[in-house]
């Protein structure tokens, strides 16, 4: 049995970046199939957790205001899924602290990236003989994006979301996070598609770097960009804005509104998010690089 107060530890939860994500299909059962390449960033929300007396959960944070405290949160849902697939005699009860940096429903997948953040570290936490696969298949069921999250490398991702192929190699890429201060309902958008049975992305440049990724993202989409912009107009605001920061590439990412710009490097990724946050203070606005993963990694 952990004591309390003997191991805490932080945690990562990265925010998830959809470069590309073109919808493909639609299964019987309602939900879309996507093909999508994502990628996750060294700026995200964090967790701390550590062996307490009893199960503790609670936020701080910018965007801490207005987020359950109960199983309505998903890191919530995620201890208690754990715990009933490990059962109650190994896991131990927690306090579970999260820093919520990132915007609420904004397409950067923070809830899920808090829950997979919390299935990593409570796995690790009580040593859990759990593996990958059974990992993924908890995730799953408290929502698509969790089986991506709790990899948290350059993947492309299939199907709903939950078929996983991590990439061997790819960069760090600079990027600047804008969410013009609006959330999107993630169902709303998809019940505002044009079409469903979208062509699936096309094969990666065999040599992945800035460039020939960029050019690369020229021939793709994201396919839930109009459906998301003619419900909130203020993504095309923050898209021009990342464009009048001399961006070398914008879009929105997931479901919106967040949208990224590519910059070349971290610095010129930096000196844009000071621009764009000083005509824009109210905004969400983040200078970030995504995590690289080098050959052999995956």
């Amino acid at each position: 049995m952990l004591e309390p107060g003997t191991d805490v530890r932080t945690w990562l939860a990265p925010a998830k970046i959809n470069l590309a994500l073109h919808v493909t299909g639609r299964r019987d059962d309602g939900y879309h199939l996507v093909d999508s390449l994502a990628v996750f960033t060294r700026f995200g929300d964090r967790l701390e957790i550590e062996p307490a007396e009893q199960d503790e959960f609670s936020v701080s944070g910018r965007y801490a205001a207005g987020l359950p405290l109960d199983d309505g949160n998903l890191v919530v849902k995620a201890r208690d899924a754990l715990r009933r697939e490990a059962g109650a005699q190994r896991t131990s009860p927690v306090a579970i602290r999260l820093e919520k940096n990132l915007p609420v429903a904004s397409g950067v997948g923070g809830g899920s990236s808090d829950a997979a953040a919390a299935l990593n570290a409570l796995t690790r936490l009580w040593r859990l003989d759990i593996d990958d696969i059974s990992l993924a298949r908890i995730g799953l069921s408290l929502g698509a994006d969790l089986p991506m999250c709790l990899k948290s490398k350059p993947l492309v991702a299939r199907g709903i979301g939950d078929e996983v192929s991590p990439l061997s190699a790819f960069p760090a890429l600079g990027l600047v996070l804008v969410n013009p201060g609006t959330a999107v309902s993630t169902p709303d958008v998809f019940k505002a598609l044009s079409r469903r049975d979208n062509a699936a992305l096309p094969p990666l440049p065999r040599r992945l770097d800035f460039h020939a990724i960029r050019n690369w993202l020229e021939t793709t989409r994201n396919d839930l960009e109009p459906a998301a912009h003619s419900l909130q107009p203020a993504i095309g605001e923050a898209l021009r804005a990342l464009k009048r920061a001399d961006a070398a590439f914008a879009r929105m990412s997931g479901s919106g509104a967040t949208c990224f710009g590519l910059f070349e490097t971290g610095n010129v990724a930096k000196r844009a998010a000071i621009e764009i946050r000083a005509r824009h203070p109210d905004w969400f606005v983040a200078a970030t690089r995504s995590m690289e993963v080098s050959d052999g990694e995956a």
